[in-house]
């Protein structure tokens, strides 16, 4: 059984096909780009490529996108053509090629404007229940693409999934100034209390995914590192978040000390896997309290697949404010 995986020489798309190769899978890379993990080039907005691309295969695992960082560089249409034809072209082929599972990447992103809450109130608990407000051409087309699965689903009965995933990127922040505010590893690990996961368990839940699509039917899930935060402590994570952390995980304060770091002040949003964990049965392992134990020990708070793959950027282009434009 041949998987299909697009994006392959992008940093999610390597994580699969490395992850499948060493469970001994036969596996198929999709991606624009060559690479060791690729082994069809060309682009999901061509259909007969695809079509070339789905013989013999039962699962696809689709990554392939442009991304937020692209908003700047990239013309709408171009995310038009990548994120919802090119979407389109692997359903239509899916559903030619007899495919049995579909598990299409999406982001948090699409939820946009609904992430932040008014001023002065608590923070925002993110479930799959809110309904998602895309504020650029990004979320609007990833929000598109997750609608076309669901069609495909209800009136072709291709099993369909669709994962949330949120930040994994192993960049530095686009936010000048919070780039000047903390040191990199610091402000990665303050968001595995509520918007960052690692890729390790990305894959996971994809792998999960493709398992039980066609047993659980349509799903969509929230992919981010599991909060120790509960409805309770939303109105001091937006006051006094270090307040609310020091609540539930007291010996990061010790760790931070030794290395110098400091807590964000203020959290506006949460990130809920809670459905994932239940219905999928994902048991994601790096989220913050495992994190400051590794930290504690000496250890890099990276999985071992995140060291791996390393960071691949999302330009051909090095710019002068930031590791990209932002639009």
């Amino acid at each position: 059984m041949t998987i299909l995986v697009t994006g392959s020489s992008g940093h999610l798309g390597e994580a699969l096909v490395r992850t499948l190769r060493a469970r001994g899978q036969e596996v198929a890379g999709l991606d624009i780009i060559e690479g060791p993990f690729t082994t069809h080039v060309g682009s999901v907005a061509d259909r007969t490529f695809v079509k070339h691309c789905m013989a013999g295969v039962k699962t696809v695992l689709h990554a392939a996108t442009l991304h937020k960082p692209h908003v700047a560089t990239h013309a709408r249409q171009d995310f038009v053509d990548t994120n919802i034809t090119g979407t389109l072209n692997l359903l239509e082929e899916a559903v030619a090629a007899g495919v049995c599972s579909f598990i299409y990447t999406s982001t948090t992103s699409v939820f946009g404007d609904a992430l932040v809450p008014p001023a002065g109130a608590p923070a925002a608990w993110i479930t799959e229940d809110v309904r998602p407000i895309p504020k650029n051409i990004y979320g609007v087309t990833k929000a598109a693409a997750e609608n076309l699965c669901q069609l495909f689903q209800r009136n072709q009965g291709l099993a369909t999934m669709v994962l949330r995933t949120s930040r994994f990127f192993p960049e530095e922040d686009d936010d000048r100034h919070v780039r000047n505010g903390f040191a990199d590893d610091n402000i990665k690990l303050n968001e595995f209390l509520y918007r960052r996961v690692d890729i390790e368990d990305i894959v996971s839940a994809h792998l999960l995914a493709a398992e039980k699509a066609p047993v659980l039917g349509f799903r969509c899930y929230i992919i981010s590192a599991t909060t120790p935060f509960t409805p309770d402590d939303l109105p001091d994570l937006r006051a006094d978040a270090p307040r609310a952390v020091q609540r539930h995980i007291p010996e990061y304060e010790a760790e931070f000390a030794r290395r110098g770091w400091k807590m964000l002040p203020s959290i506006d949003r949460v990130y809920v896997n809670e459905r994932a964990r239940n219905e999928l049965g994902w048991q994601p392992k790096y989220d913050f309290r495992f994190l400051i134990e590794r930290l504690a020990e000496g250890k890099d708070m990276r999985s071992p697949l995140a060291q791996q793959i390393g960071s691949k950027g999302y330009h051909a282009e090095s710019f002068m404010e930031g590791p990209y434009p932002v639009d």
